[in-house]
């Protein structure tokens, strides 16, 4: 009688565990299958189509970098831009076989200027880029690095100089020389680096919290020698980073001087000098003079920011899990 008892009590554990278990199964299929959930046809199938549309925006990107930086390579030697050509018979002809881009003001080929000013906006956004990055992660890298008194001191600079707009402070720099191309770029270059600075330091920061700084430090390492050989190789992926994104605003920047006038000479082709030219020749219902200037600066800068932004997903695997989400 008690082997029956005991027998009839592990057949009803036996049923209730096997209860719980189709239970438990049944909600993990049912969590599958939710909308929104990690497991669901519906999730997996948002993340490729995420992914796939990524993909696409950075080949795109990459195709147009590609054709910019192949253009100004190879049309300026091949066809030479003279600045000062006048041809009022051929003024503001609309575009055409003979000029896909149609013909300024003064009769001179409108995508032969555009190419030439896209030369020079590249110009300066990459040098004026390559020198706020090296000034700003210097900067940054000491601030952090010396800590105290330096940090505070240093951090305040940064403040009071971010406090002026970007583009205020840069018309005081260029207006103290003359128009040309290397004071736009140090205007560009010492208006830009306050935020690789802070960007490098939080950075730095971070790196001194870790394992191997203290092991350096504690092994006899200088100070010099543990900001050389571990703090900055560090913030490199970073502060490249920064230098990327930092382009398409500078060549913004150098056009916006150059359309106010204290850029480049007016003379000279820039993207800048160009719209500022037709804005006239807009008004009276010409409008290709404006527009190509236009598309020339605008469509380049967005595909070097896709591709920064392809970067940035790639050296933050955090970001890139959440944008994936």
């Amino acid at each position: 009688m008690k082997a029956e008892t005991r027998t009839a009590k592990a057949e009803t554990r036996t049923a209730k565990t096997e209860r719980r278990t189709a239970k438990a199964a049944a909600g993990t299929a049912e969590a599958a299958t939710r909308p929104g959930t990690a497991g669901s046809p519906a999730w997996r199938s948002r993340g490729r189509t995420r992914r796939s549309t990524r993909s696409v925006r950075v080949s795109v990107s990459a195709v147009i970098v590609a054709a910019v930086v192949l253009a100004v390579l190879v049309m300026p030697p091949v066809v030479q831009l003279d600045e000062q050509a006048v041809d009022l018979s051929r003024k503001l002809l609309p575009p055409s076989w003979e000029h896909p881009f149609g013909t300024d003001d003064v009769g001179r080929d409108l995508l032969l200027r555009c190419v030439y000013g896209l030369r020079v906006s590249l110009l300066v956004g990459l040098v004026a880029a390559l020198a706020a990055t090296v000034v700003g992660t210097l900067v940054g890298a000491a601030a952090a690095a010396f800590g105290g008194w330096t940090d505070r001191i240093v951090m305040r600079l940064v403040d009071t100089f971010a406090s002026v707009p970007h583009l205020l402070l840069g018309i005081f720099i260029v207006a103290m020389f003359r128009p040309g191309v290397w004071p736009v770029v140090a205007s560009v270059a010492l208006t830009h680096w306050l935020s690789t600075a802070r960007i490098v330091r939080s950075e730095v920061l971070s790196l001194r919290s870790r394992p191997f700084i203290d092991a350096a430090i504690s092994g006899g390492a200088s100070r010099a020698r543990v900001i050389g050989r571990h703090l900055l190789p560090g913030v490199l992926p970073q502060a490249g980073l920064a230098a990327v994104l930092m382009v398409p605003h500078a060549m913004w920047h150098e056009s916006a001087l150059s359309f106010l006038g204290l850029g480049l000479p007016s003379h000279q082709a820039s993207l800048g000098n160009l719209v500022q030219t037709a804005r006239g020749s807009l008004l009276a219902g010409d409008w290709w003079p404006t527009l190509f200037p236009g598309l020339f600066l605008i469509i380049p800068t967005l595909a070097i920011a896709g591709l920064a932004g392809a970067w940035r997903e790639r050296i933050n695997p955090r970001r890139r899990s959440e944008l994936m989400l």
